[in-house]
C-alpha cells in the first residue's frame, strides 16, 4: 500500500509539472466522439501498429511500424465517475509485437527484447467541471500473474496523463509491456484527481478487467 501511495503521489507531482505547459489551440480540444467513433477516429500511434481491426484472437496485422498479433481481447464497456472525471474504458487487449527495425531504439527504453507481449486498453476521459484538473487514467497496472507496472512505462504516450482543461475530453490508448501474457485479469489504479491549485478532489479508482 505504501508503494502504491508513493507512486500515485509521484505521478501527481509530474501532472502538476505539466500544468505549466502552453495551452493547446482551441481546435485541439474537440469533444471525444461517441463510443465507436472515438476508437475509429483515433489517430494511430506513431510507434505502434494500428490494432483497431484486430478482433479475432490469433490474427495478425502488419504495417510500416511492425507486426502485431492479438492474443486476448475483451470488450469492456466500463463507465466510471471519479470526481469531475468521466472515464470510459473499452477494448482491452493482450498482444504480441515485433516492431519494425526503425523503431527498435524507441522500445529499448522499455525493454531490451526485440519482440514482446503487452496489454493495452482504449480510454476516453472528460473533465465535467469548469476548472482545470490533473488526472491520469492509469497510475499503476497489476496483472493476475503478479506483475506491477507504473505509469512511467506506458508505451503509447498518448498525452492522457497531462492536465485536462475545463470540459475538455481526450481519448487514446494506454499500454504496458508484460513478461507473462496468459492473463486472467488486470487491475488499473488511476491517479487521484487534483485541482489546478494542487488540492485533491477525489481519491484514485481501482478498475478490474477480466479476460
Amino acid at each position: 500500500m505504501i508503494k502504491i501511495i508513493t507512486v500515485i503521489t509521484l505521478l501527481s507531482t509530474v501532472l502538476f509539472g505539466c500544468s505549466s505547459a502552453p495551452e493547446q489551440p482551441a481546435d485541439a480540444k474537440a469533444e471525444v466522439p461517441a463510443e465507436n467513433e472515438a476508437v475509429e477516429n483515433y489517430d494511430p500511434n506513431p510507434q505502434v501498429p494500428d490494432d483497431r481491426q484486430l478482433r479475432e484472437e490469433g490474427k495478425t496485422h502488419i504495417d510500416e511500424k511492425g507486426e502485431i498479433t492479438l492474443k486476448k481481447a475483451k470488450t469492456v464497456d466500463g463507465n466510471y465517475k471519479i470526481g469531475p472525471i468521466e472515464m470510459k474504458v473499452t477494448d482491452a487487449k493482450v498482444m504480441h509485437l515485433k516492431p519494425d527495425y526503425s523503431l527498435v531504439d524507441y522500445f529499448h527504453t522499455l525493454t531490451h527484447d526485440e519482440e514482446f507481449d503487452f496489454v493495452n486498453f482504449f480510454v476516453q476521459i472528460k473533465n465535467t467541471s469548469d476548472q482545470k484538473v490533473n488526472f491520469a487514467p492509469a497510475a499503476i497496472l497489476e496483472t493476475s500473474e503478479g506483475e506491477q507496472i507504473t505509469w512511467e512505462k506506458d508505451m503509447y504516450l498518448d498525452g492522457l496523463n497531462k492536465e485536462i482543461g475545463p470540459n475538455e475530453s481526450k481519448a487514446g490508448n494506454v499500454g504496458f509491456i508484460i513478461e507473462k501474457s496468459d492473463l486472467k485479469s488486470i487491475e488499473i489504479t488511476t491517479s487521484d484527481v487534483f485541482s489546478g491549485d494542487k488540492n485533491k478532489i477525489e481519491d484514485a479508482e481501482k478498475i478490474k478487467i477480466e479476460f
